[in-house]
């Protein structure tokens, strides 16, 4: 009977173990907020589902603030359709989010300096349980910054500086060691013979000989 409940009890465990390994994952990650004149910008918003489990209608709304004027909405996903509305960007924004609406990421085609401001991803979860309905909402912004060119930051052009710098040190000293042991095993070799050949000599004339000592 107690090995029965122990390997029921095993069993359960691997289980639950292989179902928290097949559970998708879902991470809040920041989106950039530096673009460039002429490239695409994605506009991260990543909203994670707290209750996975619940059937949930999802509709998710970005808005668009430019510095000193007025948010309007550009962009709406429902129903598994996403709609343009007219503004400067109206033909230049596609949808960039995932199937389980998680991630409801949108793509600015050919930014232009004209397109820095705020975006904000407005996310609304209506869950469905047994008894009612729950409404679940998130606000994420985003201030966007679009230069004319691409300008390396300072921190990234010094790790990389310091980067090859170490390599270079740890090249060179990895060849000083290298020479270093082949020095000390040529004088292993050296004197390895040296002793051999002694050896070799019979013992009466070896009064005549001397056998290089190294220190």
């Amino acid at each position: 009977m107690a090995t029965w409940k122990n390997s029921l009890c095993t069993e359960s465990l691997i289980a639950l173990l292989m179902v928290g390994l097949c559970t998708p994952v879902c991470v809040e990650v920041p989106s950039g907020t530096k673009a460039v004149q002429g490239k695409n910008m994605t506009l991260g918003c990543i909203s994670c589902m707290k209750r996975e489990e619940v059937e949930a209608i999802t509709t998710v709304k970005w808005f668009y603030q430019p510095v000193g004027g007025e948010e309007s909405l550009i962009y709406e996903f429902s129903g598994g359709q996403g709609m343009e509305s007219k503004s400067s960007m109206q033909g230049r924004i596609s949808w960039n989010g995932s199937r389980d609406l998680q991630d409801v990421s949108i793509t600015i085609i050919n930014v232009t300096v004209n397109d820095s401001g705020r975006f904000t991803c407005n996310v609304t979860r209506i869950l469905r349980f047994e008894t009612h309905n729950h409404v679940v909402q998130s606000n994420i912004s985003i201030d966007l910054k679009v230069t004319v060119e691409d300008s390396e930051d300072f921190t990234s052009v010094l790790s990389e500086i310091m980067m090859y710098i170490l390599l270079a040190f740890l090249t060179v000293w990895l060849l000083v060691e290298i020479g270093y042991c082949y020095r000390k095993i040529s004088k292993a070799e050296v004197t390895q013979e040296s002793i051999t050949d002694y050896l070799a000599i019979p013992s009466e004339n070896k009064e005549n000989c001397s056998v290089p000592v190294e220190e």
